[in-house]
């Protein structure tokens, strides 16, 4: 059975899409009816923009969608997956490349969420920190001694856990976790608290956006963050989505799902092999690859 994954916000880099634009008339297309849609000139940055403007929030989640839910677009009747998921923004992509989302309305939601969370980050200063080779339950434990909000948010792989919430108390917990062992504890250079209930003020309005979009019954099964399982009712996939934005990335109980329903490979579509990387620490041998068009 094949799996195929989307990957989440990061894995953006200057150039990106810019091969599929020259050489593919699909792809063309839909880029342009993207920058229509968008109202500003998303191809410009992705293509030759600097790194720093692909890191804003509201550029960094289109460009990410726009890559990997036009490469499935490209492979056409080749794109045949058992089973789809996707990385946080990446979700999104797993929902148009399964057909339950139309591209145009994907891209509508994801430019709401990314506008959402934006101004979510300006509202209330918060981050982010990677805590390496410490199991999640320790991890898990520590935040909840600490004062303020500080909860885990990427389950990415066994002993790779992402913390989110308010500077001191993700400061805080990572002094701990530090003395608990931790081999790393990194606060990363992102624009918020993703993932955690400072993400609050975006959820309510993803959801509006969400609840006025027609979903359909996707072509395979999605595995959600939120549960780390197989859905396939329209319903259920709109209310995962929606808690999202507060709730962890349950990545690593993700990636045992999918393995124990049956995936024998898993394709990564879009920027960058990240998720790949993710997959080979749960089995090294665990056969991976990049969709190439």
């Amino acid at each position: 059975m094949k799996a195929y994954v989307f990957p989440g916000q990061g894995a953006q880099f200057s150039g990106m899409g810019k091969d599929l634009y020259e050489n593919n008339s699909v792809a063309k297309e839909m880029f342009d009816k993207a920058n229509e849609i968008l109202g500003f000139d998303i191809t410009k940055i992705m293509f030759s923009g600097t790194a720093e403007e692909l890191k804003e929030t509201k550029v960094t989640q289109p460009a990410i969608f726009l890559h990997s839910t036009i490469l499935a677009a490209c492979l056409g009747e080749s794109f045949a997956p058992d089973m789809v998921a996707g990385h946080s923004l990446g979700e999104l992509s797993a929902l148009v490349a399964n057909k339950t989302l139309s591209f145009e309305d994907g891209l509508r939601i994801v430019s709401k969420r990314a506008q959402a969370m934006q101004v979510a980050c300006e509202n209330q200063p918060s981050t982010m920190a990677a805590i390496i080779g410490l199991d999640d339950v320790v991890v898990e434990g520590v935040c909840e001694k600490v004062d303020g909000v500080v909860v885990a948010a990427n389950y990415n792989c066994p002993g790779q856990l992402v913390i989110s919430g308010s500077i001191p108390a993700v400061e805080k917990a990572c002094e701990l976790l530090t003395e608990e062992g931790a081999r790393r504890a990194l606060i990363l250079p992102v624009g918020g608290a993703f993932h955690s209930p400072l993400m609050e003020s975006a959820r309510a309005e993803l959801a509006n956006a969400i609840n006025s979009t027609e979903f359909k019954k996707p072509l395979c099964p999605v595995y959600q963050n939120v549960v780390a399982k197989a859905v396939t009712d329209p319903a259920d996939i709109k209310v995962n989505l929606i808690a999202q934005l507060t709730s962890p990335v349950r990545w690593t109980q993700t990636m045992y799902s999918m393995i124990s329903d049956g995936a024998e490979e898993v394709i990564e579509v879009g920027p960058g092999k990240v998720l790949q990387g993710l997959f080979k620490k749960v089995d090294r041998k665990f056969p991976t690859s990049s969709v190439e068009v």
